[in-house]
């Protein structure tokens, strides 16, 4: 009875000490500092707009969806408030409708966009961030067989919800003040901060 009581009590103390030393690497790596470097991926929905183009002819764009990418660096401590910048890489399709005298025809619509932002952040509490956004965009459109390039700035604003250590969740509205039948964007996706 003794030997049984020892060989439990000694697994016991096994089993404490295993778990303690788990819970302490799994404390330490939560308290592991994170870089300021971050990623994003998104998905993308746009609301289309219309768009009278120089030839005079009505364009109206259609609801889009696509995939955007950002890769951004933090200049202010975890749980502060302040700046960050980033580069943003997005492809979108939709439909456009073209207006042509008594005729409709509507074409697929591809869009590449990259631009570079400034990002200004507010945390009003340690799992919730709010931002703002204004950067410089550039805009590669394919239309039926037609291409163009536009250039203009973008301004945008989001939420952010901390998730775990490493992962946060974000929601953010864009609007292009490229003229064009793409509309305003609303992203969706998850930030990986390295």
């Amino acid at each position: 009875m003794k030997l049984t009581n020892l060989l439990v009590g000694v697994a016991f103390c096994g089993v404490s000490l295993f778990a303690s030393e788990v819970i302490t690497q799994e404390n330490q790596e939560h308290h592991k500092e994170l870089t300021p470097y971050y990623v994003a991926l998104k998905g993308m929905y746009s609301f289309g707009d219309d768009y009278t183009n120089d030839e005079g002819i009505k364009e109206e764009g259609d609801t889009g969806y696509g995939v955007g990418l950002d890769v951004g660096y933090i200049f202010y401590e975890k749980g502060m408030n302040g700046f960050a910048i980033e580069l943003d890489i997005t492809y979108e399709t939709a439909d456009v409708t073209f207006h042509e005298e008594e005729e409709k025809v509507t074409h697929k619509a591809d869009y590449y966009t990259t631009s570079l932002d400034l990002v200004y952040m507010i945390k009003p509490i340690e799992q919730l961030g709010l931002f703002a956004k204004v950067g410089y965009e550039y805009e590669y459109e394919e239309i039926a067989d037609e291409t163009a390039n536009e250039d203009d700035f973008i301004v945008a604003a989001g939420i952010e919800y901390h998730l775990s250590h490493h992962y946060r969740g974000i929601v953010e509205y864009e609007h292009s003040f490229i003229d064009g039948p793409k509309g305003d964007v609303v992203f969706a996706g998850i930030v990986y901060n390295f």
